[in-house]
This record gives C-alpha cells, sequence and structure tokens, in this order.
C-alpha cells in the first residue's frame, strides 16, 4: 500500500489509533495539495469559517515542517474542500 492509499478516509488531525471519520461528525473532502483525501472535521466551524476556508498545517507541503495548506469550500459543494496552495 503506497502512502496515498494510505492516507484515504482518514480525518486530518485524528489520533493515529483511531484516524476514521466518527459518527455525529460533519466532515470535507480534501481535494488536491499535500492532503489529497483526507477529511477534515468541519462540526464545530461556523458558516463565515468554512466560506473563508482553512490554514491546515503539514509537513509534507512545499515548505516542509512548519508550512501549511490553504483549503477552501469549492463552489456549489462546500463539503468539498479545494487546495488554494502551500503558504510557510
Amino acid at each position: 500500500m503506497d502512502e496515498v492509499e494510505f492516507m484515504r478516509g482518514r480525518v486530518y488531525g485524528a489520533d493515529h489509533d483511531n484516524p476514521g471519520p466518527r459518527a455525529g461528525r460533519v466532515y470535507a473532502h480534501l481535494v488536491g495539495g499535500p492532503l489529497d483525501g483526507l477529511l477534515l472535521d468541519v462540526t464545530d466551524l461556523t458558516e463565515h469559517e468554512r466560506a473563508r476556508g482553512v490554514s491546515l498545517a503539514t509537513e509534507i507541503g512545499r515548505y516542509g515542517p512548519g508550512g501549511r495548506c490553504a483549503y477552501g469550500p469549492r463552489p456549489g459543494d462546500p463539503r468539498r474542500f479545494d487546495w488554494r496552495g502551500d503558504v510557510p
């Protein structure tokens, strides 16, 4: 199994021992970029926060450790967050 396949269906920031989605939570699919295929728990985000998008820490982006990648909701499909680029 390669790294991309291993990460699919996992929740960003979840405990390694229990990486899958949990009942009663709302998730968005991350599309593109270094976190492609992961799920993001958006349950506690307000509508304004969801619309603004998120900046997520990752070591596998363009800037390595300490870098972040930006994702925002896809127009017409808020259950998908598209990659907008990496930031230092």
